[in-house]
């Protein structure tokens, strides 16, 4: 199988010519070759690519990836990858991303399976390639800082603070109440 993700090289200038915009899903599309993970999204997304389809399926979950990190919230955000040939290759329509997500789910557990044992792999080669750069390669912690989602409600309480944002994060709502309840048990 021919994967259908663009072949030519980009580089990156300073000198104001060929400006595109989303060139930060070259990152992305780097590390998805790189890693493996392009190709183990084709071979584990064969059995749900359509008869004569002409997009592949792990291309196409590639690039709703890359939407997503592009700041898309759904299918059809996909149409700003779309708008750059020259980065993102030949991106699938709208209704062939559509009808391959109902394929998916309908594929159900499998589906899902497929998806992470390609994950699974490309990561093993990713942590592999890294060797004792590699987050907790040196025997040490792995530091895993999560964002916290905004809650414009919050109740008052010992220790609370605002965000940056001058709002509350459910995290911290979440840390508080905790340190509460187990105050009150002890």
């Amino acid at each position: 199988m021919q994967n259908s993700a663009r072949s030519s090289r980009v580089t990156v200038s300073a000198d104001g010519r060929g400006l595109v915009s989303q060139a930060g899903a070259v990152l992305l599309w780097e590390t998805l070759r790189v890693t493996g993970l392009g190709r183990g999204l084709s071979a584990a997304l064969e059995p749900w690519r359509a008869p004569r389809a002409v997009h592949d399926p792990g291309k196409i979950v590639a690039d709703l990836a890359a939407a997503l990190a592009l700041g898309g919230d759904c299918l059809a955000d996909i149409a700003v990858l779309r708008e750059q040939p020259a980065l993102a290759g030949p991106v699938a329509s709208d209704p062939v991303v559509s009808r391959l997500v109902t394929m998916l789910a309908a594929g159900g557990p499998a589906a899902l399976a497929a998806i992470r044992a390609a994950r699974s792999a490309a990561r093993e080669r990713a942590w592999a390639l890294a060797g004792g750069a590699a987050p907790g390669g040196d025997g040490g912690p792995v530091v895993i800082d999560l964002d916290a989602t905004i809650v414009i409600a919050h109740s008052e309480k010992e220790q609370a603070a605002p965000t940056w944002k001058k709002t509350f994060d459910l995290l911290t709502e979440l840390a508080v109440a905790s340190s509460q309840f187990r105050g009150r048990v002890a």
